[in-house]
């Protein structure tokens, strides 16, 4: 199964390498002033997502509520309890940086777009994974934060989490709103462009996720992180995933959900977005030289959700 995103995995690694050679414009100062690109990247994101939600896709999956409960409880419970009890067996074991990337990524909602497509691909419950997907991202903008806010609480790098919801409701909230009040007058012409706005989002990631990295190379952060980190990263990325899969399946055959509302739990309860992900690390994290490592393990998440995601989804829309 495609879902059109090679070229943008691709374009992910790129941007990382172009960084690596050419951090000087993307880094704090630079020619592109990341200070304000990177908010208006944010805002021109979230705006665009406005533009092509659809108010009547997402009231059709409005009514199964206890379904729609265990998708947010695995997204904003299931998640970062087991990032909470990842980083208390570990210890120091990593680095501080990568331990909060871990536990970042596991206080994420979950990804739009994507979940959507696997649902319908394995001929689930598309209306389901359409309201569960957009009220994620909605949720994420307060829970993200407080997620992060208990996480940090005491450390040196203690979150203002009021302000940080505020602003993160003024970059995020706010444009996708705009996007939506706009739908009557450019509803009908993005839904023509879809394809070229859902580009022009993608390649706004990958300028945002080039600025991310930017800062970390002209300040040698990476010079203290060996591919031992890498490695780490990628192992931890998988046992997360396949933790959370196991945990999800066993609760949905727990709470006796048909195969169609199962498909929409484990493809919305299971992932975690880089598209608000990387927005909000550049909000949260604002300033930090290692927000290139924070980032590092939903980098790995990504694509892994991707592919294992896509191979589950093909196999069930093989079923009878």
């Amino acid at each position: 199964m495609k879902l059109g995103l090679d070229w943008f995995l691709l374009g992910l690694a790129l941007a990382v390498g172009l960084a690596w050679l050419a951090p000087g414009p993307g880094a704090h100062g630079g020619a592109l002033h990341p200070e304000l690109l990177n908010r208006l990247g944010v805002a021109l994101i979230f705006f665009v997502h406005g533009l092509l939600l659809s108010f009547a896709a997402l009231k059709a999956g409005t009514l199964r509520w206890p379904l729609h409960v265990v998708i947010q409880s695995c997204t904003f419970l299931l998640f970062p309890l087991l990032g909470l009890a990842g980083l208390a067996l570990v210890g120091d074991g990593l680095p501080p940086e990568l331990r909060l990337g871990f536990f970042f990524l596991c206080a994420l909602p979950s990804t739009v777009s994507s979940s959507v497509a696997l649902t319908a691909a394995a001929r689930g419950n598309v209306p389901a994974a359409v309201f569960n997907a957009t009220l994620s991202s909605l949720l994420g903008v307060f829970l993200t934060p407080l997620w992060m806010g208990i996480a940090l609480a005491g450390s040196a790098e203690s979150l203002p989490v009021g302000r940080v919801m505020l602003e993160l409701a003024q970059w995020l909230l706010l444009p996708l709103l705009l996007g939506q009040l706009a739908r009557p007058m450019l509803g009908a012409w993005a839904a023509r462009h879809r394809k070229r706005l859902a580009t022009l989002d993608k390649l706004t990631i990958l300028v945002l996720v080039y600025t991310s990295f930017c800062d970390s190379f002209v300040q040698r952060t990476w010079s203290t992180h060996g591919p031992l980190v890498l490695l780490a990263t990628l192992a931890g990325a998988g046992l997360l995933f396949f933790t959370v899969l196991l945990l999800v399946n066993g609760i949905c055959r727990a709470a006796g959900f048909e195969q169609a509302d199962r498909v929409a739990v484990v493809f919305c309860g299971s992932k975690k977005t880089l598209a608000s992900g990387v927005p909000m690390a550049q909000i949260l994290f604002a300033g930090n030289p290692a927000l290139s490592v924070i980032m590092l393990p939903l980098m790995i998440y990504h694509p892994l959700q991707l592919v294992l995601c896509g191979a589950l989804a093909a196999r069930w829309a093989r079923r009878a």
